[in-house]
């Protein structure tokens, strides 16, 4: 038996080898190629939907997105996000960003971003977000919209702020509420509780000693979740370096992963104090500013989307949030997928957004034309 009939019979083909190792020695000098441009440019520009700036004032930036529909539904939508992140997340390039596809949609969108706090607004307390901010944002839309309805979309911990906003002024404006990823059952943040455990976490001390939460401590909180994932992304980006597109894609979500804002000083000792020790949102005992505000008040329509797989907020710190809303119109969506991919990129064009959108038209939202 020959030796080519041999490898054939043990399912080696000899003759594709020459042709296999130029196709590697081509895509390695890709990668040299490729990596130099990698080091020598920017990332793709995010953020680029066009907005006006209807309001800022401190850590506060209120956005209207222009519309771009014939006509709009009437009540409009306010983002409240995350504390730590930017509100680029949600508007990523053309063709994958949700606030593209909602004024697609046609819905007026607003909404509620952070910027770092300075380190005089190290006293900013969680009335200043609650009791502050976000009413002000609402007055802004409804002036700015003519309308005095306002649906509320909350993103991971923007949710927990909207949750407690709506909880407090019950009878409010707040005619529906979007929830992603919120978590409610703090004691189920399993490794952010090691991480705040009252016996070695000292949060007076912290505070008071550095103000602002540096956000390098909060981008190594999240890393620690998942330990190797940098490493394995990156040996990963150089195996595909080569592709335009998974860089481009790998940019994109490598600035939202490590792009992370600070906290204020007096605010994240409430977040670790009143949520990661006492647990007072899931136990109904929390108060802002004096006020109560117990979720079992709210009543307006909500949807709540998780993620099967979220590592940053897992869904048994979740699932209470449906539950225990007192809304008779009210629905938790289960996706596949982690934290980031429930959002944004090929997961969330697919499943979630669509979802968002039949869910939303699905409620009284009578449209008006677009006068702009």
């Amino acid at each position: 038996m020959t030796v080519g009939a041999a490898s054939s019979r043990a399912g080696f083909d000899l003759t594709s080898i020459p042709e296999r190792i130029q196709s590697e020695v081509q895509r390695a000098i890709q990668r040299s190629i490729k990596g130099v441009e990698y080091i020598s440019t920017s990332g793709p520009s995010l953020g680029s939907t066009p907005k006006d700036i209807l309001s800022a004032r401190g850590t506060m930036n209120l956005y209207h997105y222009r519309p771009i529909a014939n006509e709009i539904y009437r009540v409009p939508i306010l983002i409240v996000m995350a504390t730590t992140n930017r509100g680029y997340i949600l508007d990523m390039v053309p063709g994958q960003s949700f606030i593209e596809f909602l004024l697609k949609r046609g819905y007026d969108v607003y909404m509620l971003d952070w910027t770092a706090p300075k380190p005089e607004e190290k006293r900013l307390r969680m009335e200043d977000y609650v009791l502050d901010f976000i009413p002000d944002c609402v007055r802004h839309v409804q002036r700015d919209s003519g309308e005095t309805d306002v649906t509320v979309i909350g993103y991971c911990f923007g949710g927990v702020l909207s949750l407690l906003y709506g909880s407090i002024f019950a009878d409010g404006p707040m005619k529906n509420l979007i929830c992603f990823t919120t978590p409610v059952d703090f004691r189920e943040m399993k490794l952010f509780q090691n991480f705040s455990d009252r016996r070695y976490f000292d949060v007076d001390h912290l505070v008071d000693s550095v103000g602002n939460i540096p956000p390098e401590m909060i981008l190594s909180s999240f890393e620690m979740l998942r330990p190797a994932s940098r490493a394995a992304s990156q040996v990963q980006l150089w195996e595909n370096i080569w592709n335009d597109e998974f860089v481009k894609s790998y940019r994109m979500f490598d600035r939202w992963a490590t792009d992370t804002l600070p906290l204020a000083g007096e605010y994240f000792r409430t977040i670790t104090k009143d949520l990661m020790w006492d647990n007072k949102l899931y136990d109904g005992t929390m108060s802002v500013g004096g006020r109560i505000a117990d979720i079992s008040k709210i009543k307006v329509p909500i949807l709540h989307a998780v993620a099967e797989h979220d590592h940053i907020v897992p869904y048994d710190a979740a699932k209470p949030l449906i539950p225990k809303v007192s809304s008779t119109d009210k629905e938790e969506v289960m996706l596949k997928g982690g934290h980031v991919s429930l959002v944004a990129g090929a997961n969330a064009i697919r499943r979630l957004w669509p979802k968002l959108d039949s869910w939303a038209a699905s409620t009284p939202m009578p449209a008006r034309s677009n006068s702009a």
